[in-house]
């Protein structure tokens, strides 16, 4: 996720880091090139472009750029909908560590903790496609089979018998484990609705449908600028294409907030977030640094 101060003129025009530039920089120039060559040969050929109406290309631009801010706002609802999944599982990691404070067995109440923090490095590793039991064998007890499916599922099902463990001990109240599993169950609803998100793609043929007609229109779109414009036809269709290779990638990038990708929600920080809370509630003095944006970008 990119962080830094709000940007002045200067940086508008020069920032790289979490600009869409660099990966729609390729196909900006062919189009650019395209727009050259056509340039060239109605200035050769100027019969060829006499009957070139810019007119549908005013009505199909229109119509693409509304459909492309459809598609990037419901991108973007994937994108904060993650990010407010993750909050409502810091908010239950949190409200467990105050819950748990009753707890007398300073061991028991460690093991419980240091699992519900595991789960937070295997919801992260699981959603990056990763090996869910190895960002997480640091801090499990006990560990799950390597053979479990959802490695993040089952460290919620070892805390919830932990929990009902000590209810029937009477370590905790009947009420007080009320409370624990029902944020154990907040924490796996907010698994839920990540694995939604990650698993739930916009749908295929909506988004090859705008990716084609994208395509299709910075291709054509000098043929309607060559002859009014002149030379300038190429500046324009550089600013358009950059426009709208950047709505269409931008969209890709949100579409799947749990990535390494620039913009993509900073799971790392907020791991470490939970990291350092859980060890303070355990009473450790040298907590795991922080994390901080390297050159803007917070992972």
């Amino acid at each position: 996720m990119i962080v830094r101060p709000k940007p002045n003129l200067i940086n508008i025009l020069s920032a790289l880091k979490g600009s869409i530039a660099k990966r729609i920089a390729l196909r900006s120039l062919m189009v650019t090139l395209l727009a050259c060559v056509i340039v060239l040969v109605e200035t050769l050929h100027p019969s060829f472009f006499a009957k070139v109406n810019a007119t549908p290309f005013t009505l199909l631009g229109l119509s693409l750029s509304i459909f492309m801010s459809f598609r990037n706002n419901a991108c973007y609802d994937r994108w904060y909908e993650a990010r407010k999944a993750w909050g409502e599982m810091i908010v239950g990691i949190r409200s467990l560590i105050r819950e748990t404070q009753v707890i007398k067995n300073a061991n028991e109440r460690q093991v419980i903790l240091r699992n519900l923090c595991g789960f937070a490095h295997a919801l992260n590793a699981r959603l990056r496609s990763e090996k869910e039991l190895d960002a997480a064998c640091d801090w499990l007890d006990p560990m799950p089979a390597g053979n479990v499916p959802d490695i993040s599922g089952r460290i919620l099902i070892e805390v919830g018998r932990q929990c009902s463990a000590l209810g029937e001990s009477g370590a905790i109240s009947e009420w007080r484990y009320t409370l624990m599993a029902n944020h154990l169950t907040d924490l796996t609803r907010s698994q839920a609705i990540c694995e939604r998100i990650k698993h739930t793609p916009l749908p295929f043929a909506y988004t090859l449908l705008l990716h084609r007609t994208t395509y299709l229109f910075c291709i054509l779109l000098p043929f309607a600028m060559a002859e009014p414009l002149g030379w300038l036809a190429p500046v324009f269709t550089a600013i358009v294409s950059y426009t709208f290779f950047g709505l269409d990638a931008i969209g890709d990038e949100l579409e799947d907030p749990f990535g390494r990708d620039e913009n993509d929600l900073s799971t790392d920080a907020m791991v470490r977030t939970i990291e350092r809370e859980v060890l303070a509630a355990l009473g450790a003095t040298q907590l795991p640094p922080v994390l901080e944006p390297v050159d803007y970008v917070l992972r």
